[in-house]
């Protein structure tokens, strides 16, 4: 449940938006048992100093006092904010660009390593909440998205009115998308060629692969460049499956360079800023549906072999 959810919203902080959780009727004397065990990974005494800061909001969007939480009656069948916290987050030293924005659309080239939103260990060292807290855009929200190890384009939304418009961009296929990789070169594998498949989750929250069925996923693939046993592809992704990408390539024999996910999965958190996975949304080409101008962006990024 977000606080979008309800007409009362308080304030973006530091380009975080406030969380919401409604306060059902049940056994609870105060607020802070019920947190408790609703949240039982934190602690009553990270809830009562997140309340000395300000950060739990009642409906009303007054700050609820640690007294109020621990000595006053639980307040059944309310609404709760309170702003998400990520105890020792990392900084991650690499920044996103701005290529370009208008009164609707936002483009950023994004850096590997930097995830697009907010997810599990990660909050303000993403895109979005960096853009936010950065430009004051508290209605920013991305159309779509690559990987946090993927390099490259990213387009956000500015403006609630015209978002479905340019989501439907997406959903209908209407953007020419182009990556580049780097993966070994084989001259036995024909290319160009079109890699078309049917990709489902393995096994693994984190992998996906090919499995026989109708194909889901549809990737035009070519080389661009060979240097020894490396070459640069181009990967023109039709449809949008998670890991389209790196399935496509690793079933064709190549491996995308540095890949922590395909073929071997490396443990979470084992990160080699030096060596980042070869792969760049490179071009995006689409017309404008408000505009209705043709728009073609550019990575300033480059894979080098």
């Amino acid at each position: 449940m977000t606080a979008e959810d309800f007409h009362v919203k308080p304030p973006t902080r530091n380009g975080i938006g406030p969380s919401c959780v409604g306060l059902p009727g049940g056994p609870w004397l105060t607020l802070i048992d019920f947190l408790t065990q609703r949240f039982p990974n934190v602690t009553p005494a990270t809830w009562l100093e997140r309340m000395a800061r300000g950060a739990v909001l009642d409906e009303s969007g007054t700050a609820i006092t640690p007294e109020r939480a621990s000595q006053s009656p639980y307040p059944a069948h309310t609404r709760l904010f309170y702003y998400r916290e990520v105890p020792h987050e990392p900084p991650i030293p690499f920044q996103e660009v701005v290529l370009y924005q208008n009164e609707h659309l936002l483009v950023v080239d994004k850096p590997h390593f930097l995830p697009v939103v907010p997810s599990g260990g990660y909050l303000a060292e993403t895109v979005l909440v960096r853009l936010k807290h950065k430009l004051g855009l508290d209605d920013l929200v991305p159309i779509h998205r690559i990987d946090r190890d993927t390099a490259g384009l990213v387009m956000f939304s500015k403006q609630p009115a015209s978002r479905a418009a340019y989501s439907a961009l997406f959903s209908q296929h209407q953007v020419q998308k182009t990556y580049h990789a780097i993966a070994p070169w084989r001259a036995d594998v024909t290319l160009p060629q079109v890699r078309q498949s049917r990709i489902q989750e393995a096994g693994h929250f984190m992998l996906q692969h090919e499995v026989p069925g109708t194909p889901n996923a549809v990737t035009h693939i070519d080389v661009l460049e060979v240097r020894g046993d490396l070459a640069r592809y181009a990967l023109k992704p039709v449809t949008g499956q998670r890991h389209q990408l790196r399935v496509h390539m690793l079933a064709l024999g190549l491996p995308i360079l540095n890949d922590g996910l395909y073929p071997t999965l490396t443990p979470e958190g084992q990160f080699d800023h030096a060596h980042p996975l070869q792969l760049l949304a490179r071009e995006l080409v689409f017309t404008d549906p408000v505009s209705l101008t043709p728009q073609h962006f550019v990575s300033q990024r480059r894979l080098t072999l």
